[in-house]
C-alpha cells in the first residue's frame, strides 16, 4: 500500500442427515428442479497461497531484495503470475505504461463466460516499495486474488457476471498503474463493472480485519462471512484512498475491499477481539527490507484470502434482478436447533398483478455454522413449499444465495415465507434477511 469453527466428521453428518431427512420433508414440495443455486465458494488452501509468497520472496532475493516498478524483480513477478493464469486458461493482457522513466506493467486476466455488460473485478498490486520484497505488501493480496483467480479454474466456475482480476504495478508511487488502467477505459466498458474489490495487505502479522465501506452491498457480502467464522470487523480507514481503489471509485466504480493493517498501533480494544499485541503496529515491517515471508500471519491470511473467494463466488453469482417488485424482510429469526421445529419468516406482497413469473427470485441471507443442516423452503400463500436447498455433508458456513423459482402457478399476493429447518443438532444460527422479487 501507498502509504474456522472445527466441524463434526462429513460422514457422520451425512448419515445423521440421512436419516432426519426422510421424516422432516415437507409434504407438498415442488418439483426439486423448480429451484437453482449459486455455487458454493470454495475453502482456498493456505498451502497454495503462501507457495506463491516463497516464490514472490525468491524472486526479491535474486533480484536486488526487491519487486520495485522498474526492477528486474517486479518484471519477474508479473511473470510468474501471467504463467500460472495462461495455464489455467484465463485470457491475460499486458498493459505497458510509463512513470518515472521506466516500463511499467498491469496484468488483466479474464475468466471465459459470464456477462460481458456486469463486470466483477479483483484486484491488488504486485509492486513492492525499493526497500524490501514487499511479501505482505502486496504481496499477500497478491497470492490471495491468484489463489483464487486459479479455484474459478478448478472449479470450472460458471458465474453469472463476467469475471476480471488485474495485478497493478507502481501502486506504490502512487496508483500510478490502477489510475492508468481505468483512465484507459473506454466509458462504456467502465460502466460494465459492476464492482472492484481490492486486497492491499491482507496478511499483517499483528493483524486487524478491516472492510471497505464504500459499497453497501460488497461491504455487507465481507462482514457476512466473517460473522460467519465468528470474526468481528472494522472499518477500514487507515488506507482510504491511498490503494487501487481510488481510481475505480472516483470513476463511479462501486468499490470494496480488505485491509489487514499497517503502521497505525494496534489499541488495546482491538487486541482483545482479534489477538495479537497491543500498542505495536499491524505490521512493523510496512515499507521496510524485513517484510519478508516472515513477516505474515498465517490466519490472517488464511481467512482473508477465504473471504476473497467468498465474495467473488457470492457477488459473481448474483442473478439479475427480474423486471417487477421486490419484497424483503430484514428482521432476524433465530433458528432452532434439532429436533426443535423449523422457523418462517414471512413477507407479505400485495398490489402484483395476477401469478408469480416463472423467474421469481429469492435472495436469502443466513448466517449458520453448519449450512449442511439447513434446508430451506418458499412457501407460497397457499401453502405450496418449494425447495431451495436439501440438507447435505456440506461443512462450510452460511447461506447467501440467489434461487430463482417457477411460480407461475401461485398468486404472488398473499404471505410468502422463507422457512428453515435445522436437521441435525449442535448448530446455532439466523435468517438474516431475505427478499422475493416478482
Amino acid at each position: 500500500m501507498s502509504l474456522s469453527v472445527s466441524r463434526r466428521l462429513v460422514a457422520v453428518t451425512a448419515i445423521a442427515v440421512a436419516g432426519l431427512f426422510a421424516s422432516t420433508a415437507p409434504a407438498a414440495l415442488a418439483s426439486p428442479t423448480a429451484a437453482t443455486a449459486a455455487p458454493t465458494p470454495p475453502d482456498i488452501p493456505i498451502a497454495n497461497v503462501k507457495a506463491h509468497l516463497t516464490q514472490l520472496q525468491s524472486i526479491a532475493t535474486a533480484n536486488g531484495g526487491n519487486r520495485a516498478h522498474g526492477k528486474a524483480g517486479y518484471k519477474a513477478s508479473i511473470d510468474y503470475v501471467k504463467a500460472k493464469l495462461d495455464a489455467a486458461g484465463y485470457t491475460t493482457t499486458l498493459q505497458t505504461f510509463t512513470s518515472s522513466g521506466a516500463t511499467g506493467y498491469n496484468l488483466i486476466a479474464d475468466w471465459p463466460g459470464g456477462d460481458p455488460n456486469s463486470v466483477l473485478m479483483s484486484g491488488a498490486h504486485l509492486d513492492s516499495v525499493s526497500a524490501g520484497p514487499g511479501i505482505n505488501d502486496n504481496g499477500s493480496g497478491s497470492a490471495g486474488i491468484l489463489e483464487t483467480a486459479l479455484a474459478v479454474s478448478r472449479a470450472g466456475l460458471q458465474s453469472t457476471k463476467h469475471l476480471r482480476f488485474g495485478w497493478w504495478g507502481a501502486e506504490e508511487l502512487g496508483m500510478v498503474g490502477s489510475t492508468y488502467y481505468v483512465n484507459n477505459l473506454p466509458s462504456a466498458e467502465k460502466s460494465k463493472i459492476s464492482g472492484y474489490l481490492n486486497f492491499d495487505m491482507i496478511g499483517s502479522p499483528n493483524p486487524g480485519y478491516f472492510v471497505y465501506d464504500d459499497d453497501p452491498t460488497i461491504e455487507q457480502t465481507f462482514k457476512t462471512y466473517f460473522a460467519g467464522v465468528g470474526i468481528p470487523t472494522e472499518i477500514e480507514t487507515e488506507g482510504d484512498g491511498r490503494s487501487d481503489h481510488a481510481p475505480f471509485k472516483n470513476a463511479g466504480i462501486p468499490v470494496g475491499g480488505l485491509f489487514s493493517g499497517a503502521d497505525y498501533t494496534k489499541t488495546a480494544a482491538q487486541a482483545q477481539k482479534w489477538g495479537g499485541t497491543s500498542g505495536k503496529a499491524f505490521d512493523a515491517c510496512y515499507h521496510r527490507s524485513c517484510d519478508t515471508s516472515a513477516n505474515i500471519n498465517d490466519a490472517a491470511l488464511d481467512k482473508n484470502s477465504d473471504a476473497i473467494a467468498y465474495a467473488v463466488w457470492t457477488l459473481g453469482a448474483s442473478t439479475p434482478v427480474p423486471p417487477g417488485p421486490s419484497f424483503e424482510n430484514t428482521t432476524d429469526y433465530a433458528i432452532p436447533d434439532s429436533p426443535a421445529a423449523g422457523v418462517s419468516s414471512p413477507i407479505t406482497v400485495s398490489g402484483v398483478t395476477g401469478n408469480a413469473p416463472a423467474t421469481t427470485k429469492v435472495d436469502v441471507n443466513i448466517v449458520h455454522t453448519y449450512r449442511g443442516d439447513l434446508q430451506i423452503d418458499l412457501i407460497a400463500p397457499d401453502g405450496t413449499a418449494y425447495r431451495l436447498k436439501n440438507s447435505s455433508s456440506d461443512s462450510a458456513d452460511n447461506v447467501i444465495a440467489s434461487y430463482t423459482v417457477n411460480a407461475s402457478s401461485e398468486v404472488a399476493n398473499g404471505v410468502w415465507k422463507l422457512q428453515v429447518k435445522d436437521v441435525a443438532a449442535q448448530d446455532t444460527g439466523y435468517i438474516n434477511s431475505w427478499k422475493i422479487t416478482f
